[in-house]
């Protein structure tokens, strides 16, 4: 007889599936309302903080985003909450000094985060060393993870084969990890080489293993019903409302379709029914966020280039803005030997921007005519080491007269900022409270201190920046 080894769930209706589907709109008092059923239905995690959660809480919704986890402690006390970290990155868009990292990991353990998923866009360890640190210290989850990537249309190629991912995920296990997760945001990951992937991995690691992809190719489903055959111990999936789409797969067909089989979740179907009617009951009021352009609910485009959904939206805004959408297949074209001369990073949040500006500016200006404040600070090494060597000429374009040098830093690119908590104290005094809002300007200086504004009556919210 077969040994039962259920499979366990991570929800991410709260967080990814609502940030994928409806530009992360969705507020907390939605939550609210089936948060204590959520809490029953039996799920490894749920998703529920950071990503770009936070930076939309004080942005667009007026909301006080350490109060998210807080209510939801309080309303799920049996299910751990789990958070996004961008590694050095928290949960903005550049590197942060080693103090606001270990405040910020501080306050969020304390506000109700369980679990926390560290990645980094570069897949450098070291960026990870001091939130590994401080979620260790606070005896807290650290799920380490790796970008999934590929540089051919399957894993494979000359940076991203079996080894390079079995080398990282020894090197993370080795640095105190958890359990690891494959983060695959673009979901790239096809079905066999999820199968592979997840094989491997189960073989060469002691620590719990999940799959974090996303159902923007169509694959997302069946990659998650080959890894679970191949023994993956979690895997990420959303309500089917805010399911598929760039978001998670559906958790209601994958429970069916693993009924009565050794993995069988143990999930009710009956349940779950009832959570996805609460969410499609609220989803009208984010409808103006859901993407209607298209009749397909998945980009058979990532199929072919790899280009992540939310990419190709930036570069053809670009291209229009600058009447020059008719160059688009050109940077098509550029954009892949960009990435190679850029040392091949996944494209991910910054590492996807920082790319397709610079391919749009070679089509428009000239091979590295143009140069962004972004890509110099890249290749100067302040994201950390890219998963390939850069191009040692366009290294050499790109860094000339330079104000930090023409010479790349070998060292953990954080052991080069400066202090920046007690310059934030300073900024907010007499408005911040407490550390977290002295946090919320750490992080986002301009919204931020608009938010605090807002939030201590110093300043009116615009009409369509509604309070709970």
């Amino acid at each position: 007889m077969t040994t039962k080894n259920p499979l366990k769930i991570t929800d991410t209706t709260f967080r990814d599936g609502h940030q994928s589907s409806l530009a992360t709109r969705m507020r907390t008092e939605d939550m609210e309302g089936i948060a204590p059923e959520m809490n029953h239905a039996g799920f490894y995690s749920m998703e529920v903080w950071g990503g770009a959660t936070f930076d939309v809480a004080t942005r667009f919704l007026n909301e006080d985003p350490w109060e998210r986890p807080r209510i939801l402690k309080r309303l799920m006390p049996d299910t751990r909450l789990q958070m996004l970290l961008r590694g050095q990155n928290l949960v903005g868009y550049r590197h942060y000094p080693d103090d606001v990292v270990t405040a910020f990991v501080h306050h969020a353990a304390e506000v109700g985060i369980d679990i926390f998923r560290v990645f980094d866009a570069v897949n450098d360890e070291r960026n990870f060393e001091t939130s590994l640190k401080v979620i260790k210290k606070c005896g807290k989850h650290a799920q380490l993870s790796i970008c999934y990537s590929l540089t051919e249309p399957k894993m494979g190629g000359p940076v991203y084969d079996l080894d390079y991912y079995i080398n990282k995920a020894l090197i993370l296990q080795d640095m105190g990890a958890d359990s690891l997760c494959i983060k695959d945001m673009a979901g790239l990951i096809a079905p066999d080489d999820a199968y592979k992937l997840i094989k491997a991995l189960k073989q060469a690691l002691k620590i719990p293993v999940q799959l974090h992809t996303h159902y923007t190719s169509g694959m997302g489903s069946m990659s998650c019903l080959k890894a679970t055959e191949a023994g993956v111990d979690i895997i990420d999936t959303a309500l089917a409302p805010f399911a598929l789409r760039s978001s998670q797969p559906a958790i209601e067909p994958i429970v069916v379709a693993l009924q009565g089989t050794p993995r069988d979740t143990g999930l009710d179907l009956a349940h779950l029914f009832k959570l996805g009617q609460y969410i499609e009951s609220i989803a009208p009021k984010y409808r103006e966020f859901l993407d209607d352009t298209r009749m397909a609910v998945i980009d058979t485009s990532v199929l072919m280039h790899q280009i992540p959904g939310g990419m190709i939206t930036n570069l053809v805004a670009q291209l229009r803005e600058i009447n020059a959408l008719n160059r688009l297949d050109e940077v098509y074209e550029e954009l892949p030997r960009v990435r190679k001369e850029l040392g091949y990073p996944p494209l991910v949040t910054p590492t996807s921007q920082i790319v397709g500006v610079q391919a749009v500016q070679n089509v428009l200006a000239g091979r590295y005519k143009m140069v962004s404040r972004q890509v110099k600070d890249y290749v100067y090494g302040l994201y950390g080491k890219p998963p390939a060597p850069i191009d040692p000429e366009v290294q050499k374009i790109v860094l000339k007269n330079y104000e930090r040098g023409e010479t790349p830093i070998t060292c953990r690119a954080a052991d080069v900022l400066e202090p920046e908590l007690d310059k934030a104290k300073q900024a907010t005094e007499g408005i911040a409270r407490d550390i977290g809002d002295v946090l919320i300007y750490a992080l986002f200086p301009t919204t931020g201190m608009r938010f605090l504004k807002w939030k201590y009556g110093l300043e009116t919210p615009p009409p369509e920046v509604k309070a709970k």
